[in-house]
């Protein structure tokens, strides 16, 4: 992939992003929040965006979007990595979202 095309794809998550986020802030605020982990602040200065600065914002060529997830233990839980005992996928899966809310809420 050449550096253009990279940018490209950047330029193309970003928008996609802002578009996701601003949509789902609009149809339910809270929900919006706990998912997207981003403040009250930042949530209003999306939702509040007209479609033009969203075009303008994504244009840039930094990624808007972080990984949430930053440590082993829920990394391992989304893959199914070292799970031990418990081999079914969505009892993973809620641990690993249950950990995330935890931190959500640790943050707020």
């Amino acid at each position: 992939m050449t550096s253009d095309q990279i940018l490209a794809e950047i330029r193309e998550a970003n928008l996609t992003y802002l578009m996701l986020a601003q949509n789902l802030i609009r149809n339910d605020r809270g929900e919006a929040l706990f998912r997207l982990g981003m403040s009250e602040e930042a949530a209003d200065l999306i939702a509040n965006l007209s479609s033009a600065q969203i075009l303008k914002i994504a244009s840039g060529n930094m990624l808007l979007c972080r990984f949430r997830v930053d440590d082993d233990i829920v990394w391992n839980l989304l893959t199914n990595h070292n799970v031990g005992k418990v081999d079914n996928d969505a009892t993973t899966r809620l641990h690993a979202n249950i950990l995330m809310a935890g931190r959500f809420a640790e943050a707020i």
